[in-house]
């Protein structure tokens, strides 16, 4: 028999997770309570990077996705997606930060990622400011369109077979059969019949996995990006200061800045980033709009004469570790998480469909190591039970 699966969320991250499944073959119905991509997809950049990732589980599945990347581009096409692979390139500020980069790269580069140090790194982006000591290029960095990713992604999976239910909220699980999901309601009262649900649900991840029964910690951490005029080309790569990394890793509650500029196909130039943990507060915060320019200005002059367009701002899944939530829930059999990735998704979407359709099927993804991953698996934030002493 077919195994029927429900993903709840129509992010890149479902999309890819119903991608995969129902190219294996299984039975797939995406349901959201919007249209595609309208949640954290929408307010992302379309980072697919291997630059900011330490060596262990993360850094593995930002391998194996930036290889489906690829995959998905030739299949589906590289302008379905604007999937563009112009390569990273993270500078220091200081000669300070610079041996610090370079220790980071290379223990990255033990792992498997290519790194190329880089002492004038005007000759890759002419219009940095003068004095930069240098910095690391990154040649598999790569950027896609968050939106335009995820709704190709479904499409495909519609043409393998999968269902598309917008407008729906996931309810409760409607009946269990030996603590076995068998069914999921939804807010229009319908009964989906599920042998698995995915819990792709993004920011939402908590809440979901609660009405599921299996709760996992996922917290809003909001960001903002600001978007220029479009422009001729002038910024090659993703341009990143090196205090980006720390701040990724940062478990810190309040407002953090690093400077991120990157071009965008359309000729507009993308600024971030910022990080704080202050619930859904969607408020308009214009100094740290402020902050990020300054920032930008700093490291690219030319911006002082551009003008902003716009600037968003959204929520991005965070877990207290920084990593993923991706696998099978061992406290409710039938529900998989694929949420959590934080400012990650977009680049780690592909790997992580593959893992959750390698995960229902019971089997490895084409021989990866199940070692790799094992960091990701739900049970890491599981409290063991507490037994009386006899």
């Amino acid at each position: 028999m077919t195994l029927k699966v429900v993903v709840v969320g129509a992010g890149v991250v479902g999309a890819a997770c119903a991608y995969h499944a129902a190219s294996a073959g299984l039975d797939v119905t995406v349901v959201d309570r919007g249209p595609v991509g309208a949640g954290t997809t929408s307010r992302g950049e379309g980072n697919v990077l291997l630059s900011d990732k330490e060596p262990g589980p993360e850094l593995a599945l930002a391998h194996l996705s930036r290889t489906l990347w690829d995959e998905a581009g030739r299949e589906l096409g590289p302008d379905s997606l604007e999937l563009e692979p112009k390569g990273g390139l993270v500078v220091a500020s200081t000669a300070e930060s610079l041996t610090a980069l370079g220790e980071f790269a290379a223990r990255q580069e033990a792992a498997g990622v290519r790194v190329e140090p880089v002492e004038r790194v005007r000759d890759l982006e002419p219009h940095l400011a003068p004095g930069i000591p240098g910095g690391i290029h990154y040649p598999q960095d790569a950027q896609v369109q968050p939106v335009l990713a995820a709704a190709a992604l479904l499409r495909a999976a519609v043409r393998h077979g999968a269902r598309f239910r917008t407008g729906e909220v996931s309810g409760a699980v409607t009946a269990r059969d030996g603590g076995r999901i068998t069914g999921v309601r939804t807010a229009a009262g319908d009964v989906l019949p599920a042998d698995a649900v995915v819990n792709a649900a993004g920011t939402w991840g908590g809440e979901v996995g609660r009405r599921l029964g299996a709760p996992v910690e996922v917290l809003p951490r909001r960001g903002f990006v600001l978007v220029t005029e479009p422009l001729p080309p002038m910024v090659r790569h993703k341009v990143y200061s090196a205090d980006y990394v720390a701040n990724v890793a940062s478990s810190d509650a309040g407002l953090e800045t690093s400077c991120v500029v990157e071009g965008t196909r359309g000729g507009t130039i993308l600024i971030g980033a910022s990080r704080e943990r202050v619930g859904f507060d969607t408020t308009m915060n214009t100094a740290v709009v402020a902050r990020l320019a300054a920032q930008a200005c700093r490291l690219f002059p030319f911006l002082r004469g551009v003008h902003l367009m716009r600037a968003y701002r959204g929520f991005r899944p965070y877990c207290p570790d920084h990593l993923p939530v991706v696998g099978p829930d061992p406290r409710v059999p039938g529900v998989v998480h694929a949420c959590g990735h934080e400012g990650a998704g977009i680049g780690l979407a592909p790997a992580t469909g593959a893992l959750v359709t390698a995960h229902l099927l019971g089997r490895p993804w084409r021989g990866t190591d199940p070692a790799a991953h094992t960091g990701l698996l739900p049970d890491r934030f599981l409290v063991p039970e507490v037994r009386p002493s006899e």
